[in-house]
C-alpha cells in the first residue's frame, strides 16, 4: 500500500492535484459511515462513494470549467457534511468509527487484508503498465493529447485509482492522515530526484520506510501507529530538506 501511495503521489503531486487525495479522505468518511449505518463491510462502501466521487470530480472539472482545488473543496466539505449527517442517524460516534478515522491496523480484518492486497496490486501493476502514458501526460499534457493519448480517460483512471489509494489506506493511517502517506513520501522523493524514475523508486523506499518505522516506533514506545507513520515521514522530509538546503 505505501508503494502504490508513493507512486500514486509522484504524479499527483507534479500535477499539481496533491490535495486531491486529501479531498476524497473526506468523501471516504461518509463512505464509512454509510457502511457502519447499514450495517455493510465500510470498505466496500467507502470504495464505491470513493470512485463515485472521484468521477464526479473529474467531470466536474470538465464540464464546469472550475480548477481541480475548487472541485475537490467543493467534495471535500460535502463528503464530510454528509458522514456528519449519517452519523447522526446512527445515533452519534462508535469506536468503530473512531478507528477508520485516526487509524486502527490492529483492527483490520482477514477479508479487509486479502482485499487491500489485491487492490494495492492491481494499483501496482496499472500504474507500471501505463506509467508512459502518465509520464507524457504529466509533463506535456496538451503534445500528449495531440499525440493520441487520451488524457481524459487516463485522468479518470488516475483519480480512481487516487480514491481506491485513500480507502486501502484509511485502516492503517485513518481517513484523517491518509494523504499525508501520499504526499509526504513524494514530495521527499522529488527533493533529491535527479530523474522522474529516480523519483518514483526513492519515494516508494520512503514511504515503506515511513510505514515499517511507525510500526516499530508504535509496538516500542505505544504511540499509536497512525501518527508515528506520517511523524516519521515528516522527519524524513525534513532531513531530506536541510541537506540539500546545506549542499546549496
Amino acid at each position: 500500500m505505501a508503494i502504490a501511495c508513493a507512486l500514486l503521489g509522484v504524479f499527483l503531486i507534479l500535477r499539481r492535484d496533491a490535495m486531491i487525495g486529501h479531498g476524497l479522505a473526506h468523501v471516504t468518511f461518509a463512505g464509512v459511515a454509510l457502511g457502519l449505518l447499514l450495517h455493510v463491510l465500510p470498505l466496500i462502501t467507502a470504495l464505491a462513494v470513493a470512485v463515485l466521487t472521484a468521477l464526479m470530480i473529474v467531470k466536474l472539472k470538465e464540464k464546469a470549467g472550475i480548477y481541480g482545488d475548487t472541485a475537490i473543496a467543493i467534495f471535500s466539505s460535502v463528503g464530510f457534511a454528509l458522514g456528519i449527517l449519517i452519523i447522526s442517524l446512527a445515533k452519534g460516534f462508535n469506536v468503530d468509527l473512531f478507528g477508520y478515522l485516526f487509524g486502527d491496523i490492529l483492527a483490520i480484518s482477514v477479508s479487509e487484508v486479502w482485499l487491500s492486497i489485491t487492490l494495492a496490486v492491481v494499483i501496482f501493476i496499472i500504474i507500471i503498465v501505463n506509467y508512459h502514458k502518465f509520464l507524457f501526460m504529466t509533463f506535456d499534457r496538451e503534445t500528449a493529447k495531440a499525440s493520441g493519448v487520451k488524457v481524459e480517460r487516463l485522468d479518470i483512471l488516475l483519480t480512481i485509482l487516487t480514491a481506491i489509494t485513500v480507502v486501502l489506506g484509511m485502516k492503517v493511517v485513518g481517513i484523517l492522515l491518509v494523504s499525508a502517506l501520499i504526499v509526504i513520501p513524494s514530495a521527499s522523493g522529488l527533493q533529491i530526484a535527479s530523474n522522474f524514475k529516480y523519483a518514483t523508486i526513492v519515494s516508494a523506499i520512503i514511504a515503506v520506510s515511513s510505514v515499517v518505522l511507525g510500526l516499530f516506533a508504535s509496538v516500542y514506545f505505544d504511540f499509536p501507529a497512525s501518527g508515528s507513520i506520517v511523524m516519521i515521514s515528516f522527519i524524513l522530509f525534513l532531513l531530506i530538506f536541510t541537506v540539500k538546503q546545506l549542499r546549496k
